[in-house]
């Protein structure tokens, strides 16, 4: 029988710093005082709502189509038999149904009744969202299955969060500003790219035809590295472009490059779990440091 703990468990509360790294960098360009302004707590509550409602949908899509039956690593509740297909399908729905109310408030919060056709286009890409979470393992269609996994992750994690969060701040756009949204969506895919290298073999025998299983486990480490240096660069030369900020966020990649290290030497998949934590909270990190750098020293 599921308990509190068995839902706390399926939320992945390890995958939360994450997904508000991308709220955190476009927040701080946005606004120096980002901290203290009700959108900034708003957009997080609800970027955390879409995470649990993609970490509920991935839950019970792979469960039932027995994906995770197999998998290593922590517990997945409706392969084991935790919690009911049932009760999750309808822990997506409610989940969904909060964060699209959050979703309306933070939209309000910007832009009032002034900017009606731009709230609108923000409540379709809420919505949208919710779509892309739910259709990543859920439906026969999952494009989770067929390797378009890593394209949802940048987009969501990178663009829309960074750049979404700092128009909803400045209420305009910048080309620059794409380049640490860039940045943040690599990295993201960084983790998913390690999540699917773990789960190589599992994938396979499913029929979950990740971009991994379809470039095979070499490329894959080449892709890697090619994610985590293309962010790099692209958080370098947004620094050269702003050249007060200060480059104190390159701390943070220095686990990363270990990371890189770890990828290459691996000749066991399933031993790169514990990488996952590392790259999610080394792209916490970033974001922080990011924010520091762009507040106090820009």
């Amino acid at each position: 029988m599921s308990s509190a703990k068995h839902w706390i468990a399926a939320a992945r509360l390890r995958t939360l710093p994450l997904s508000i790294s991308g709220i955190i960098v476009g927040s701080a360009m946005g606004d120096s005082n980002f901290l203290k302004s009700p959108i900034f707590w708003l957009a997080i509550l609800t970027t955390i709502g879409f995470q649990i409602i993609s970490n509920f949908a991935n839950d019970y899509g792979d469960g039932i189509k027995g994906t995770d039956k197999d998998r290593k690593g922590e517990k997945r509740m409706v392969a084991d038999g935790i919690i009911s297909g049932n009760a999750m399908k309808r822990a997506v729905l409610v989940t969904s149904a909060l964060t699209f109310t959050i979703a309306i408030f933070l939209i309000y919060e910007a832009f009032g009744k002034s900017r009606f056709y731009t709230s609108v286009f923000f409540l379709v890409l809420g919505i949208l969202a919710i779509v892309a979470a739910i259709k990543y393992t859920v439906g026969k269609n999952a494009y989770g299955y067929s390797g378009f996994g890593d394209l949802f992750v940048f987009i969501f994690f990178g663009w829309v969060s960074v750049v979404g969060s700092y128009f909803l701040f400045t209420k305009h756009l910048q080309w620059d500003v794409f380049l640490p949204a860039t940045s943040i969506g690599l990295l993201s895919i960084a983790v998913l790219n390690l999540n699917n290298m773990r789960d190589i073999e599992s994938d396979k025998l499913h029929k979950k035809n990740t971009l991994v299983v379809k470039m095979g486990i070499q490329n894959a480490k080449i892709y890697h590295s090619f994610i985590i240096l293309i962010s790099l660069f692209c958080m370098v030369v947004y620094t050269l472009l702003h050249y007060k900020t200060s480059f104190l966020f390159l701390i943070a990649y220095i686990p990363l490059l270990f990371n890189l290290a770890t990828v290459w030497k691996n000749k066991k998949p399933q031993l790169l779990d514990s990488e996952l934590k590392k790259v999610a909270l080394s792209t916490f990190l970033l974001s922080v440091l990011f924010a520091l750098s762009t507040v106090y020293f820009l």
